[in-house]
């Protein structure tokens, strides 16, 4: 807070601003759950991704429930659990990525009258397009009310015509019920490890109810001496240590002499880590191209408030994308805090000086030199 006086923050700003943080402090400390459920339905917005706002909403006692096709709304909503006064936030089909508005308002319109049996009845009852249930089944939202799981929901759909033929679409109305224009035998399909789960679960939700992505690859790296985040971040100040994480933010102020502020994360929290100008300009691709980073560093402790140092950076992606046991890139996604992932122009206050500079009544970076540079807590 004194280092953050020097900017001689205008009055009116900061007493419109304290107010939405006082209320939002009190709606998440209070209700937690529909903290997190109008956010998710605020999206594309803010600072954080939807996996981070789903993380802290479970971390804090609340329940998050899959996107389902017999549930699910367009918006997140909350759904009473039972014997309790408590609420879960149920996902929304807004999360399925390339999933249109109006699809899913014919599937909630069409399990009004009664709930789906099959994927051949969805199809029916709902006229959307077989785009859009392949959409829902790579997105699991077959799972939670069908049982299928995601693989043998593509194999369902892959039967399926974009219409049905006019004579079984009149023998179903006439008889009110749905009739499959042939029958295939049953086929047992492998069922996907779970690591690919959640690879599949980042793909097309952009976050995941199971494991976080890291705990599937901890026993390699403990063999590494690589700790947790949560491990470095009790290490007493001035310790050496080595930790990685999925990069979640990474922020690189004008006023902050280059330095670098990175977060990463695993299944255990956040570590904060400060990049210095110079290990940036050497590391750069790394930096700015890692989906999950190693870090060699020296843990800095001011209070409450501990963050690392970096000297040594690894880009460690390529163990991100053996999840799925696949070639391709873990489909990481990234809120709008992360500067580099979203773009944006370059920093006005980068740009070069005028020879004969105009005289600035107060400048607030002439005074950086007083203050301490931090990292940013952004738990």
């Amino acid at each position: 807070m004194e280092g953050f006086g020097s900017y001689g923050f205008p009055e009116s700003h900061a007493a419109s601003f304290a107010l939405i943080s006082y209320a939002s402090c009190y709606i998440k400390c209070h209700f937690p759950d529909v903290f997190c459920a109008a956010l998710l339905n605020s999206q594309p917005m803010g600072f954080y991704a939807p996996a981070q706002i789903v993380a802290d909403a479970r971390a804090h006692g609340v329940e998050v429930r899959p996107v389902c096709l017999s549930a699910s709304r367009w918006d997140c909503t909350m759904e009473a659990i039972h014997g309790t006064e408590r609420h879960a936030v149920r996902l929304g089909m807004r999360m399925v990525k390339g999933l249109a508005m109006r699809d899913a308002a014919r599937i909630v319109v069409a399990r009004a009258d009664q709930p789906f049996v099959s994927v051949d009845d969805v199809w029916r009852r709902s006229g959307v397009p077989t785009e859009a249930l392949v959409q829902l089944a790579e997105a699991d939202a077959f799972r939670p009310s069908m049982k299928l799981e995601r693989r043998d929901a593509l194999w369902a759909l892959k039967a399926l015509r974009n219409d049905p033929l006019p004579l079984f679409a009149a023998a179903a109305q006439h008889d009110a019920e749905t009739i499959p224009e042939m029958v295939e035998p049953e086929v047992s399909l492998v069922p996907m490890v779970e690591g690919r789960q959640v690879v599949e679960d980042y793909g097309h939700t952009g976050l995941t109810l199971r494991d976080h992505p890291m705990s599937f690859l901890r026993e390699d790296l403990r063999r590494k001496n690589i700790v947790t985040c949560a491990e470095a971040a009790v290490q007493q100040d001035g310790k050496w240590l080595w930790t990685a994480g999925i990069v979640l933010v990474r922020q690189k102020p004008g006023s902050a002499k280059g330095v670098m502020f990175a977060t990463i994360e695993d299944e255990t929290g956040v570590v904060n880590v400060v990049i210095w100008p110079s290990l940036f300009e050497r590391q750069r691709r790394v930096v700015l191209s890692a989906s999950m980073l190693a870090v060699n560093g020296k843990i800095q402790r001011e209070g409450d408030v501990v963050h690392l140092v970096a000297q040594r950076l690894f880009d460690f992606s390529s163990d991100l994308s053996s999840l799925g046991e696949r070639g391709g890139a873990f489909p990481l996604q990234k809120g709008r805090g992360d500067e580099f992932s979203r773009g944006g122009g370059p920093d006005p206050r980068d740009n070069p000086k005028p020879v004969v500079p105009a005289r600035d009544i107060f400048i607030p970076d002439l005074h950086i030199d007083t203050l301490k540079v931090k990292a940013r807590n952004f738990q």
